[in-house]
């Protein structure tokens, strides 16, 4: 039975993840409906077939019949619109995870899941790793951290930008130290996988976070150090970014579509 996905958002990410949920080999997939920003609809109307939903109203998407929606919105989309989804018994893929380093909200998504069956997934975004950190976690973990590097371009618009003069650095310079609610939630566009770590592992305040420009760096580098008494994992990945997006990386959507088609796959990796 074909899956009908609604798209949230179709800035850089939502538009890769809707060009890529038409290719022959996700056939198993149709997108029903997009939620876009006014100044998004342009474009997803000249992206998407002609029977596809396209509307500002989260409202609208909702009775459009979908069966699992994407978030490539933002945090306060999650904030805004996640509860809603959940408490109509749908599944909801979470890109801007950090929303939530947000405890309350993180209590109502999981009171909701409990009492109306929906369900929050997470996909890997930039990083990996995370089947082998919840392996780490039943043994028994004893620290995590956490390093994302971008260029200087990436940090503009973040709190950095106010202690750091960002488009001058000659160097490589950790521009935030600290725990992974503080990073997810002081900077909302660049540090979700900081959340989605924090997570999977040891916790928002345990989780030890540096965020690093460097500009030397050619792509986003998400380096993820985990201990636990019996095994150590040490992953390294960078990704090219978005061209006009340079806070996130492409490999991103096709995280999105590695989740969906290993749902539907003969052989799933859980």
């Amino acid at each position: 039975m074909v899956k009908r996905i609604g798209v949230i958002g179709f800035g850089a990410i939502g538009q890769a993840i809707a060009s890529g949920l038409q290719l022959p080999s996700m056939k198993g997939f149709v997108i029903a409906g997009v939620c876009a920003r006014p100044r998004q609809i342009v474009d997803a109307r000249a992206q998407l077939p002609a029977k596809t939903l396209i509307t500002e109203s989260m409202d609208a998407l909702l009775d459009a019949g979908v069966d699992l929606f994407i978030e490539a919105a933002g945090q306060r989309a999650v904030a805004e619109h996640s509860e809603a989804i959940i408490r109509r018994g749908h599944e909801l893929f979470v890109l801007s995870i950090g929303a939530l380093a947000d405890p309350q909200l993180r209590s109502r998504l999981e009171l909701a899941v409990r009492l109306k069956g929906g369900s929050v997934a997470v996909p890997a975004g930039a990083l990996a790793g995370f089947d082998g950190l919840r392996s780490m976690r039943e043994a028994g973990l004893t620290s995590v951290s956490y390093t994302s590097t971008k260029p200087p371009k990436a940090w503009l618009g973040t709190p950095a930008e106010k202690e750091f003069a960002l488009e001058r650095l000659s160097a490589r310079t950790v521009i935030f130290r600290g725990n992974a609610s503080d990073a997810a939630l002081g900077f909302p566009r660049n540090a979700n996988l900081a959340a989605a770590v924090a997570l999977a592992g040891i916790g928002f305040e345990k989780t030890r976070v540096e965020l690093v420009a460097d500009p030397h760096a050619v792509a986003n580098t998400g380096h993820l150090v985990a201990e636990s008494p019996t095994a150590t994992l040490d992953l390294r990945l960078a990704s090219r970014a978005f061209g006009d997006n340079p806070k996130t990386s492409e490999i991103t959507a096709a995280s999105v579509l590695a989740a969906l088609g290993n749902r539907e796959a003969t052989v799933r990796f859980v």
